[in-house]
């Protein structure tokens, strides 16, 4: 998995400022300079004032002037699985690889190429909602229990693979072949959200029980948020990220 920033707002954090300001503020933002604008809240200069405004803002629960400011990521290589979580919130623009017009045929189905790793597959201390294995191979071994994990495994994605070229080569279009391959194959995404969209997925994807992949690809997320809107991420870091639920999109 590899994310990136691609594009995002210049000066995020201005731009929440004067736009929370707009509210109290009796002239026009749009005539005045951004000291102008922050004459009044507290602080020795202008970095000292933002991060007094945006304190307050996320302090009180005022999420609006967050929405202003929007990010582009890169998302390089995470299962359909991560996908279909992801997309499920509403406001955020998505562009996901195509797999009607990519062909997978050239990929060969090992681990790291055309589908996720499973870390828990060589874990014996697999962690999740599902984790609990034992009663089911009851009688074996943690030993057993792996390598039986890791041949079933390999067998499934061996099988789809060589299906998916198989009905290629019969002719059977991509759109279609498609249907055989695992919902482990990897696929690339572009999004592009606010800053409040991102803070509320880091309350949902971030979280201890959210699954492994999208809290990795959450967690990355918002490191590289954290160095284009410090102030407001670092705040978020501290204060409101365990408060899973809080902030609603």
């Amino acid at each position: 998995m590899d994310v990136q920033l691609l594009e995002a707002t210049d000066d995020p954090e201005e731009l929440i400022c004067s736009a929370a300001r707009n509210d109290y503020l009796s002239s026009f933002v749009g005539d005045q300079s951004f000291a102008e604008i922050m004459d009044s809240v507290g602080g020795d200069d202008l970095e000292e004032k933002k991060e007094t405004m945006i304190h307050r803002l996320l302090e009180h629960g005022h999420y609006g002037p967050f929405e202003h400011p929007h990010a582009t990521f890169a998302i390089e290589g995470v299962s359909r699985s991560c996908m279909a979580q992801i997309t499920r919130h509403r406001h955020v623009t998505f562009d996901i690889q195509s797999m009607r017009y990519v062909s997978f045929d050239e990929k060969e189905p090992e681990p790291g190429e055309a589908v996720v790793e499973i870390p828990g597959l060589s874990d014996p201390g697999l962690t999740g909602r599902n984790a609990d294995f034992a009663e089911e191979y009851e009688g074996l071994d943690d030993e057993a229990v792996l390598e039986n994990r890791e041949t079933a495994y390999r067998d499934a994605l061996e099988q789809s693979f060589e299906s998916y070229r198989e009905l290629l080569d019969l002719g059977v279009p991509a759109q279609d072949a498609r249907m055989v391959l695992p919902i482990g194959t990897k696929v690339n995404i572009v999004m592009t959200l606010n800053a409040r969209m991102l803070m509320h997925i880091g309350d949902m994807r971030a979280a201890a029980d959210a699954q492994w992949e999208i809290r990795e690809m959450t967690e990355d997320i918002l490191d590289l948020a954290a160095e284009w809107a410090p102030i407001t991420f670092e705040y978020y870091d501290e204060h409101m990220k365990d408060r899973k639920n809080r902030l609603a999109p």
